[in-house]
């Protein structure tokens, strides 16, 4: 739910870029488009994001991130908001130093995309972010348990003989 806004606001400024630099109306149209699904999916993970944050597990490490991954997301949600609010006012009839500010506003709001990206991803693979406490405990003794790791070549060969095996199963399950 949260990767597919992240990455129509990525495209929309990608394609607003390309617009620009082509000249070509279908990019800008698509641009728009995936605008508003951003922003529509955008403002939907961010609330989700907030119910999530009364709801997961989490000390004062986490916490700090989760109040800039907020801060962050709803900079963006605002810089997108914005831009889609400012083009549907004018009905793109955009003047050029307006459709330039609204670039780089874009590309400012790309940046806090990326950021807010980071920290969500440092929130669940750096500090386990939404696993709950009993579950990182049974992972923790787990894998101070340890793992044998059987070597490729040997797990290869073992999957050839496992498939060799059953191939000839079939071929006598055939001829009778």
């Amino acid at each position: 739910m949260n990767d597919l806004p992240a990455a129509l606001l990525l495209v929309t400024v990608l394609f607003d870029i390309g617009a620009w630099l082509s000249k070509r109306e279908s990019l800008k149209a698509a641009a728009l488009w995936t605008l508003w699904a951003g922003v529509i999916g955008g403002w939907i993970a961010v609330i989700a994001g907030l119910q999530a944050e009364d709801a997961i597990e989490h000390g004062e490490a986490i916490h700090e991130l989760m109040e800039t991954h907020e801060t962050l997301a709803l900079t963006t949600m605002g810089i997108f908001t914005v831009v889609l609010g400012w083009k549907l006012f004018r009905r793109a009839r955009l003047t050029p130093p307006e459709e330039a500010g609204l670039r780089v506003l874009s590309v400012a709001g790309l940046v806090t995309v990326v950021w807010t990206g980071v920290i969500g991803g440092k929130m669940v693979f750096e500090h386990a972010a939404g696993v709950p406490t009993r579950m990182m405990k049974a992972e923790i003794e787990n894998r101070a348990a340890g793992h044998r790791r059987r070597s490729t070549s040997m797990h290869t060969q073992t999957r050839r003989i496992s498939i060799d095996a059953q191939s000839a199963e079939c071929g006598m399950r055939s001829a009778e």
